[in-house]
């Protein structure tokens, strides 16, 4: 078969790979000067830091194999990301755990005793949570909802937490121990290139082509077999329902002397604060040393037609699910596109499940062709 893979990130690499293994041509085209999507890394020419030009990402999975997939083509090594917050004049551990407890309370509680006391501080006349306040208030109780989630919150979604459903916050956002590893995987890394070496490697095969710079135009699909398609869907029907919504995000970069920050990742939970975070990239790599740093300060907005798309605003009941499902009706009717990856799919994806489902997609669509049946639009509900 003849592919058209459209975009350069993650899911479309994957999925190419596969299919050029088994022998089949695939083109590869992104709209952008570079592959890999927004996981773009590149070396800052000035200081040699290497630096996530989209934000920061961070390799975490129990997934071992999907993990064992990014390992065979780069060197991973060890990274966990603690994070701090800057709140109210003072700084402090997250996710809320045993040290964060006790140094905004100025007690010294043990973990059973900083569980009665967190229920105590709780709102509990709150019985079912309908809002994203509510439900922070319900199990934190105002002090940490004011000053942990509310402002954070209220910058980073452009809305009060008030008008936000509490499925955002889905999880009592707790550690009773000290333990400030944001996530709880079981295999955390950062590659030691960068992401982007990873995408050149999956796509350096014989059966693979990559054209750069390369918008898609529906006429393209005429030219191949089948077109794998990870831009966003509602650009792919031209808009005809509306642009579903984004989040974007804006980035002021800095060049500084020696240290900025001392940690990968500085939040800001005050709603003064006009961004939300303060990322030095050099952090993120603390194998390597380096005389001066790079920082990104980090700013939410709702995204325009021109900018990047990175969070989808999809709360249940909202405009955002209602358009989502004309579209994916339209996608359905199609017979030789399936849609993938976060914007193909208007879901946010971590890196590792974005992989999964690529070479999911891969493995059933390879099966389905060899089975004489059709590729469907979708491989996962995206209702």
């Amino acid at each position: 078969m003849n592919l058209l893979m459209v975009g350069a990130g993650f899911s479309c690499a994957v999925i190419a790979r596969k299919y050029a293994e088994q022998g089949h041509k695939v083109t590869v085209i992104d709209s952008r000067e570079h592959v890999a999507g927004n996981c773009y890394s590149e070396r800052n020419a000035e200081t040699g830091v290497m630096v996530h030009t989209y934000g920061p990402h961070i390799f975490h999975t129990d997934d071992k194999e999907v993990w064992d997939y990014v390992n065979q083509w780069v060197e991973f090594k060890p990274y966990t990301n603690r994070v701090k917050t800057t709140s109210q004049g003072a700084v402090y551990s997250l996710p809320i755990n045993l040290h964060t407890i006790n140094q905004y309370f100025g007690k010294t509680l043990n973990p059973t005793e900083a569980k009665a006391f967190i229920e105590s501080q709780a709102d509990t006349a709150i019985r079912d949570p309908q809002t994203f306040e509510e439900q922070a208030m319900r199990f934190v109780g105002k002090d940490f909802y004011e000053a942990f989630f509310k402002g954070y919150t209220q910058k980073q979604w452009g809305v009060h937490p008030s008008t936000l459903p509490a499925s955002i916050l889905k999880r009592l956002p707790v550690r009773f121990n000290y333990d400030d590893n944001y996530f709880n995987h079981k295999y955390q890394g950062m590659p030691v290139n960068g992401y982007t070496e990873i995408v050149e490697k999956i796509l350096d095969h014989e059966n693979i082509e990559v054209k750069l710079n390369t918008a898609f135009e529906k006429s393209m699909a005429e030219m191949f077999d089948h077109v794998f398609y990870s831009g966003p869907i509602d650009a792919y029907f031209e808009y005809q329902h509306g642009r579903l919504g984004y989040r974007t995000l804006d980035f002021k970069q800095e060049i500084h002397e020696g240290d900025y920050q001392g940690t990968a990742v500085m939040n800001y939970g005050d709603v003064e604060v006009p961004y939300t975070r303060i990322t030095e990239h050099k952090y993120f790599s603390p194998w390597e040393s380096h005389d001066k740093t790079v920082i990104y300060k980090e700013y939410s907005r709702l995204a325009e037609e021109q900018d990047t798309p990175y969070y989808p605003i999809r709360f249940a009941g909202g405009q955002g699910v209602e358009q989502l499902s004309q579209y994916v009706a339209l996608a359905k009717k199609q017979n030789k596109v399936t849609f993938v990856g976060r914007l193909g799919t208007y879901r946010y994806l971590d890196m590792d499940v974005t992989i999964r489902e690529a070479m999911t997609v891969a493995e059933k669509s390879i099966k389905a062709l060899e089975e004489g049946n059709a590729i469907p639009a979708f491989f996962v509900d995206v209702a």
